[in-house]
C-alpha cells in the first residue's frame, strides 16, 4: 500500500476514556462486511461506476489528445468548476512540485466567484494563449455559468466565434442542460460527464484526470493507486483488515460511543492541503443527513499549532483527529537556491542550538510527532496516515480511501452517501434571490 494508517491513539488501553475499546471496534465488522459486499455487488452490476473507474484505460487515449492539444497550445488553462468538479482535480495539481512539471502550462482552478480573485486570475491571462475547461455535471451549475458566461464575451471579442471554440472544453452529462445549448451555439467540444459518478466522487474521471494529465501528471497511476485500495477492500477476509473500513469503525465508533462531533485533518504538508479541503466536501455532504454526519475541519501543520492546539488540548472533548504526512523534503532543501541547514554559530547566537544542522523538513516532522503525542496524552483520539511518497500513485489510493472510508460509514449510519437533498433548499433561494433583482 502506498500509505500507512496507524490507528493505535484511537484506542482506549492507549489514550483512555475517550478512546475505544477492541470490542467496540469489533461491533462494527458485521456492518462492514455487509458493506463491503454491498459494494462488490454494485461492482458486478455496474451500478456504482465509481468502482470501474480505477481499471478503466479505454477513455485516456481520448483524455490524452486532448491534455495534448493543451499543453502545446497554452500557456495557460483554466479551469472553471466549483465543489466536486474543481477540489479533486485542484488536490491533484497541488501535490506536483511546480519545477517538475515541464513545460506544461500554469493551471488556474477558479472555484469560486468572488469578483476580486476571479478578476484578478483574468487580468494577468493572455486570453490568446489561454485555454478553457468548463465542468458542471448537470450542466446548469449557476457559479459555473456565471464564470463562464462572464468570460465568453471577452474571448469571443479577442478571438472571434471561429477561433473560441479552439480555446474551450466542456465537461457536462449527457442530455439538454444549459452548458450543452452553449457548446452546441459555438461548436465547443463537449467530454460526456457521467450521470451515475456524483460530483464529489468525480475524480478519477474526466473531471480529475483531465486536468492532471495537462498538468503532466500520470493519469493511470492516479488510477492504480486507486485500484490497489478498492482490491484489498473487497478481498478482505476480515473487513477491519481494510484500511477505510477501519477508518470506517473509527469514526463513526468514536461519534456513537463518545460524542465526538467534528473530525479535524491536520496536513503536514503543503502539498497535501487540497486533498483535506477536497476530503471535507467529500465527508460533509455525503454523511451530513438525518442528524448524523460530524463536522470535518481542515487544519495545516505547524501553523495550527499556534492557532488552535491551545482548544484541542484544553477545549472540548469532541474532536477526533487525522494527522496526514508524506516523505521529508531535503533533497529540495539541499538543491542549488533552496535553503541550507541551520548554520551551528548563529543558532548558538540566538540560545537556540537545538536548532544547530537542522532542517525546515526536519522542524515540520518534529512538530508533527510532538502534536500528534501531545493530542494523544491529553486524551484525543488520534489516527495518523502517512504517505510513502506524495505522487500519483498515492493520491489515487488515498482518495480511494476516503472514498470508501465515507460510503462504507454512511453503510454504518444509514444514510444514502450520493445525494445532497439539504442543499437544493439553497440553490434555490440562490436563483430566487437573482430573479428578483430583475
Amino acid at each position: 500500500m502506498p500509505y500507512i494508517q496507524n490507528v493505535e491513539n484511537c484506542m482506549a488501553d492507549r489514550i483512555g476514556e475517550q478512546g475505544l475499546t477492541e470490542d467496540q471496534i469489533d461491533g462494527y465488522a458485521k456492518g462492514l462486511k455487509a458493506g463491503i459486499a454491498d459494494l462488490q455487488d454494485k461492482l458486478d452490476r455496474n451500478a456504482l461506476p465509481l468502482l470501474r473507474l480505477p481499471a478503466r484505460t479505454d477513455d485516456l487515449p481520448d483524455m490524452a489528445a486532448v491534455a495534448e492539444r493543451y499543453r502545446n497550445f497554452f500557456e495557460d488553462v483554466v479551469v472553471l468548476g466549483t465543489g466536486g468538479s474543481s477540489l479533486g482535480g485542484r488536490a491533484l495539481y497541488t501535490m506536483t512540485d511546480p519545477d517538475k512539471r515541464g513545460l506544461s502550462p500554469r493551471l488556474h482552478i477558479v472555484t469560486n466567484v468572488d469578483p476580486f480573485g476571479f478578476n484578478r486570475v483574468m487580468r494577468h491571462l493572455d486570453r490568446r494563449k489561454t485555454g478553457w475547461i468548463v465542468i458542471s455535471k448537470s450542466g446548469g451549475t449557476a457559479e459555473t455559468l456565471m464564470q463562464f458566461l462572464s468570460v465568453l464575451p471577452m474571448l469571443r471579442s479577442t478571438l472571434g466565434d471561429e477561433r473560441v471554440k479552439d480555446h474551450v472544453t466542456i465537461i457536462t452529462e449527457p442530455g439538454d442542460n444549459p452548458l450543452r445549448r452553449l457548446a452546441d451555439q459555438f461548436g465547443f467540444p463537449v467530454l460526456d460527464h457521467d450521470p451515475k459518478v456524483g460530483g464529489r466522487y468525480s475524480v478519477l474521471s474526466v473531471v480529475g484526470m483531465l486536468p492532471a494529465m495537462i498538468a503532466g501528471l500520470d493519469a493511470e497511476g492516479v488510477r492504480a493507486g486507486a485500484g490497489q485500495v478498492l482490491e484489498k477492500t473487497l478481498r478482505a477476509d476480515d473487513p477491519l483488515a481494510s484500511p477505510p473500513a477501519l477508518g470506517a469503525a473509527i469514526s463513526v465508533g468514536l461519534n456513537k460511543h463518545h460524542a465526538i462531533m467534528a473530525h479535524v485533518m491536520l496536513a503536514y504538508s503543503d502539498r497535501l492541503g487540497s486533498l483535506s479541503r477536497w476530503y471535507r466536501q467529500l465527508w460533509a455532504e455525503s454523511l451530513g443527513k438525518q442528524g448524523e454526519g460530524t463536522t470535518p475541519i481542515y487544519g495545516t501543520g505547524p501553523v495550527d499549532q499556534h492557532s488552535q492546539l491551545q482548544l484541542w488540548l484544553d477545549g472540548p472533548k469532541d474532536k477526533m483527529f487525522t494527522v496526514l504526512s508524506g516523505p521529508l523534503e531535503d533533497d529540495d532543501e539541499s538543491s542549488p537556491g533552496g535553503v541550507e541547514p541551520v548554520d551551528a554559530e548563529l543558532a548558538a547566537l540566538t540560545g537556540m542550538d537545538y536548532l544547530s544542522g537542522r532542517t525546515l523538513a526536519e522542524l515540520m516532522d518534529a512538530s508533527r510527532r510532538g502534536t500528534a503525542e501531545s493530542l494523544a496524552q491529553h486524551g484525543k483520539p488520534v489516527r495518523l496516515i502517512h504517505l510513502e511518497a506524495i505522487d500519483e500513485t498515492s493520491m489515487g489510493a488515498m482518495m480511494m480511501h476516503f472514498m470508501l472510508e465515507t460510503i462504507l460509514s454512511a453503510h454504518l449510519l444509514s444514510v444514502d452517501p450520493f445525494d445532497q437533498p439539504a442543499v437544493e433548499h439553497g440553490k434555490n433561494l440562490t436563483r430566487q434571490y437573482l430573479f428578483d433583482l430583475q
